[in-house]
């Protein structure tokens, strides 16, 4: 069963969540302000968390900041807003995906699967990545460059793993997009693709004017080169 920790300040919504999650065989744990998730956060274990941005005393991109310090855990942000700016925020602390109210609830709670799968799967998968001087250790959520320790974000951090296990392998944006994100086209863009592409080869390249690993594959996508 996994365990979901929801931090929601609007009843209506947490009563609706609440009564489809448990037909869903969900194990549900509410919160209602930042100070109640930590709170919860710092007791409790849990497979996913699902943050509203908005909330009483401050908002959730702060507390995905500080889960983040210490786990890889997957987060759904929930938000009236869909302005890109906050949503590009929302994913660059962190954010495995970004859901704008109003929403249906059978596409949210297939979104919610999807995650636990790939969160599943990922951590069933080998514990270490190596290629090209970059090492990837898998279960403490850290990437060496030639033993040098790398500050990624999160999705700076999936999209390296990405990569470097689909070696010399030419990966389209669609592709991309589909696997880290579960795209449905409303939200993330191939521009969007393209600024974490630049900000993930200004650290792992020795000259990322002139990229050696991550190659572009004009007018198809992308590959992890292999070098050495």
């Amino acid at each position: 069963m996994s365990k979901i920790l929801l931090l929601e300040d609007d009843l209506s919504l947490i009563n609706g969540l609440s009564f489809v999650f448990k037909k869903q065989g969900f194990e549900l744990s509410i919160a209602r302000t930042l100070k109640e998730a930590e709170g919860m956060w710092k007791d409790g274990k849990y497979d996913l968390l699902i943050l509203d941005v908005s909330l009483p005393d401050g908002c959730g991109f702060e507390f995905c900041k500080k889960v983040r310090l210490t786990s890889k855990v997957p987060i759904i942000f929930l938000t009236a807003s869909d302005e890109e700016t906050s949503i590009i925020m929302g994913l660059d602390i962190g954010g495995d995906d970004y859901i704008t109210k109003p929403f249906k609830l059978g596409v949210f709670v297939s979104r919610i699967n999807a995650l636990l799968r790939r969160a599943n799967s990922f951590q069933a998968m080998d514990t270490e990545l190596q290629s090209n001087g970059i090492k990837v250790l898998l279960l403490q959520g850290q990437v060496f460059k030639n033993g040098v320790l790398l500050d990624l974000t999160a999705v700076e951090y999936k999209l390296l793993c990405l990569f470097m296990r689909n070696p010399n392998m030419v990966l389209t944006k669609e592709q991309i997009l589909d696997r880290l994100w579960d795209c449905d086209g409303n939200y993330i863009d191939s521009s969007t693709l393209t600024v974490y592409m630049r900000r993930l080869r200004m650290k792992i390249e020795d000259n990322p004017s002139e990229p050696q690993m991550l190659r572009t594959v004009r007018g198809m996508g992308y590959k992890w080169n292999i070098t050495v």
